[in-house]
């Protein structure tokens, strides 16, 4: 590819498609408003301010002469790769997510996408609390599990009061689901 292909429009190959369903999240397809914002950022910043800045490096190295001993030029281009497949698999992925407004959530007596749960672990009645978020949005640091993670699944539809059994790596555990909010 000469230099100044990188500013040509995105071509796609059968490779690409097939890494790119490498790299697809799993399972439900809903996500927060506020985790919609985020990937369009992350679309946003790639486009505008990252493959702008590789192209223009990658340019530069090539410039320089033999691109076959190039660590810039070869380093750049595969940067390039790896941005153009995160491009194609967000706006693939944005494509396809419908957002979900936790708050508009009619029927708060279950457990659904959204929800933000408090749970009290039964073998040693420790208390946590989780938001239950789509795959894009997980961060268990921050309390957000996937809802297709085995305590999102075990807690969908549930009440307060009900007991909910998970399988881990460790062994199963119970949980009693104590609250339910919708924000």
């Amino acid at each position: 590819m000469a230099p100044d292909d990188d500013d040509q429009p995105l071509n796609f190959d059968a490779d690409d498609e097939a890494e790119d369903e490498q790299q697809k999240p799993r399972g439900t397809l809903y996500i927060t408003r506020a985790g919609a914002e985020k990937l369009r950022g992350e679309l946003k910043h790639l486009l505008t301010v990252e493959r702008p800045k590789v192209t223009a490096e990658v340019s530069f190295a090539a410039s320089l002469g033999d691109r076959s001993e190039n660590a810039e030029y070869i380093y750049g281009k595969k940067r390039l790769r790896e941005i153009d497949r995160r491009l194609r698999f967000l706006q693939k992925r944005l494509e396809q997510l419908t957002v979900v407004e936790p708050s508009t959530q009619k029927d708060t007596s279950k457990v659904y996408f959204g929800a933000t749960v408090s749970l009290v672990n039964q073998e040693d009645e420790s208390k946590t609390t989780y938001t239950l978020v789509g795959p894009d949005e997980t961060d268990v640091k921050l309390g957000r599990i996937s809802v297709d993670s085995p305590v999102g699944l075990a807690l969908l539809g549930k009440r307060p009061g009900d007991v909910v059994t998970v399988k881990r790596p460790k062994g199963e555990v119970d949980f009693e689901l104590v609250g339910i909010k919708y924000v």
